[in-house]
């Protein structure tokens, strides 16, 4: 039986393919030309969603039928919950980008491998709009991987929803605790005490959204530092919300030791002995990702960078360690305020430029940099990285490919005719070209400027 259900969808795939061929070659160009015709392995995977009549929303998933479509191969076909996502990209754009969960017939969760990332039944198709390359946050998350990290893996596709075409999207892992994603041990809620109770934990920085009990920010969904942010203006307060265990099911005493370790490693860094070996900060945190996760945010001048979608976790009997890093697509000089915009200046002194800010950044980074020896751990690893992975030319290299992988599939125009934005405003942009080789050059000229600035401001830390 599951033999005959694997033909009959790849008969399906294939009639599908064939089906789109047709309909490109029977549209023609507007000057009555035929286009060139597209190489069917050439194309991006096509995912196809029909929502069977139910209306997706913000929360909770609906059930829906889902193909996923490689070439001439059906990858994924079957039953998926899909819901919209973004905490206000949804309320802003028309292009939506939608969490998914794979389903049996029952509704039941099932785990699959898709473009052959470790099985999870938990995904995301995130749909880039304001940004015009419709590449920051691939780029940036394969290039944390490449630097030694986990951090989302990622495929470009085409979505069709209900027989509408939707453009090209980003199908990726979403965060969670999973052996093949933040690979941290399973907390369970009777685990209350001596090194049970140490770990795993997901914190984040971010807005309340999701599974956040009650309004706002609260004892129930987080916990609030004793520190206030440097600069800022209004009485802003830094607030870490409980990702794994979340808030509905961790425990008393999970709160309480999650939230009296962060205190502590606050205490250690805002004290006067902050530097030293064994009773600074350094003895509580993995100071590797500190730095890394930096030069992520700093190569971008992430304007939500330290302050908004800040991702940390702590495995059992581990130490803080920061990432992964998530949600760049404000990032690359692509946000007109705050400087978000501007190839020089730090990402960590967000609050010096907009005090007034709800969301400002912890006082971790600046206080870091005013330790010389984590200062030239930062500045050793920056000259290694220079030389390889973040080589200005490596960096262009990635983009090009990418480029040329949504070329020769036809995906830019196509995205960009059911998306008109081209040479339009949209929120924030701080550049708007008059094509899409405006958008990608702009991008890559943004980069070449970030880095050279960066190798001289690292330099004179």
């Amino acid at each position: 039986m599951k033999n005959i259900s694997k033909s009959f969808s790849r008969i399906i795939s294939q009639f599908l393919i064939l089906l789109l061929m047709l309909v490109v070659i029977a549209c023609g160009d507007d000057d009555g030309t035929d286009p060139t015709p597209i190489d069917p392995a050439d194309r991006l995977p096509q995912v196809y969603i029909n929502t069977q009549g139910n209306t997706i929303v913000d929360e909770p998933k609906v059930p829906t039928t889902m193909l996923i479509v490689d070439g001439i191969d059906t990858i994924y076909h079957g039953v998926a919950g899909a819901e919209y996502r973004g905490a206000s990209s949804q309320s802003l754009f028309p292009k939506k980008s939608y969490g998914i969960e794979l389903w049996d017939e029952e509704l039941e969760d099932i785990e699959a491998s898709l473009f052959d990332m470790p099985e999870e039944e938990d995904w995301i198709l995130y749909a880039p709009y304001t940004d015009k390359t419709l590449l920051r946050n691939k780029i940036i998350y394969d290039i944390a991987r490449d630097m030694g990290w986990y951090s989302s893996r990622c495929e470009l596709v085409d979505l069709t929803v209900n027989d509408e075409p939707r453009g090209v999207h980003v199908f990726m892992e979403k965060l969670k605790r999973d052996k093949g994603r933040i690979d941290i041990n399973k907390l369970k809620d009777d685990e209350n005490s001596g090194e049970d109770l140490t770990g795993g934990y997901i914190l984040k920085i971010d807005k309340t959204a999701g599974n956040n009990l009650g309004e706002g920010y609260n004892q129930q969904n987080s916990f609030e530092s004793a520190y206030a942010p440097y600069h800022s203006t209004d009485g802003q307060r830094i607030r870490f919300l409980y990702e794994y265990p979340d808030a509905e099911d961790i425990t008393v005493e999970q709160k309480v030791y999650i939230s009296e370790y962060i205190g502590e490693f606050e205490a250690r860094l805002a004290s006067d002995e902050f530097t030293d070996a064994e009773i600074g900060y350094a003895p509580m945190i993995d100071v590797s990702s500190f730095i890394d996760f930096f030069i992520l945010n700093e190569i971008t001048n992430n304007v939500d960078g330290y302050r908004l979608s800040t991702f940390m976790h702590k495995d059992k009997n581990g130490k803080l360690t920061m990432g992964p890093i998530w949600d760049f697509n404000l990032a690359f000089g692509n946000a007109d305020y705050c400087s978000g915009g501007s190839s020089n200046g730090w990402a960590y002194a967000f609050n010096q430029r907009c005090a007034n800010d709800f969301w400002q950044v912890p006082f971790w980074w600046e206080r870091l940099l005013s330790d010389p020896t984590y200062v030239s751990a930062l500045q050793d690893r920056w000259t290694t990285l220079r030389s390889g992975i973040l080589n200005t030319s490596s960096i262009h290299t990635r983009i090009d490919q990418d480029i040329s992988v949504l070329s020769k599939a036809g995906a830019i125009d196509q995205n960009f005719m059911i998306w008109p934005v081209i040479g339009q405003y949209i929120w924030p942009n701080n550049y708007v070209g008059s094509s899409y080789e405006d958008e990608s050059a702009y991008f890559k000229d943004w980069i070449s400027d970030r880095m050279t600035w960066l190798d001289s401001a690292i330099s004179d830390l």
